[in-house]
């Protein structure tokens, strides 16, 4: 079940690519995740939760800007891919294999990137405009992040 988190994890980073750490950063802190010594173990440190929290408004903000480039730039969808791996690692220590959590949260991020760019694409269509679609957005990856950090405990 663990693993299946690690997925989903890498999903929301597809979407919103600080929220994820932010969120796990968080559970980590918390005690609700467990990094041990492991090397994503800096995530529960006393600082790091509130570093990407800021990070993941910054996104939030930013995202709504036109010059904004695309998620699937190679910049944007290696940030993406990196997130994702890094959340998935660290759930996957959890669930005892932190290589396929990684995987797991890289395969995720794929996911969340392509399938979040196109549900965008449709939604902003739909409103007319982009912005409403972009909230909207940032809504589910908030409420998910949530979710899957708090199913941790």
């Amino acid at each position: 079940m663990l693993l299946l988190f690690a997925f989903l994890i890498g999903i929301v980073a597809g979407l919103r690519t600080m929220t994820a750490p932010a969120a796990v950063a968080w559970a980590a802190h918390l005690g609700w995740l467990d990094l041990g010594d492991t090397w994503p173990a800096f995530l529960g440190w006393q600082w790091t939760p509130w570093i990407f929290t800021a990070l993941a408004l910054l996104e939030f903000v930013a995202d709504k800007l036109p010059s904004t480039p695309s998620r699937t730039v190679p910049t944007q969808f290696g940030a993406r891919l990196a997130s994702g791996a890094l959340t998935g690692a660290a759930i996957g220590v959890a669930a005892g294999n932190l290589w396929a959590g990684a995987g797991l949260g890289v395969a995720g991020a794929v996911v969340g990137t392509l399938r979040g760019r196109a549900a965008r694409a449709r939604m902003a269509s739909a409103f007319g405009s982009d912005t409403p679609a972009a909230l909207v957005e940032d809504a589910v990856a908030i409420f998910a992040a949530v979710l899957i950090v708090t199913a941790l405990r």
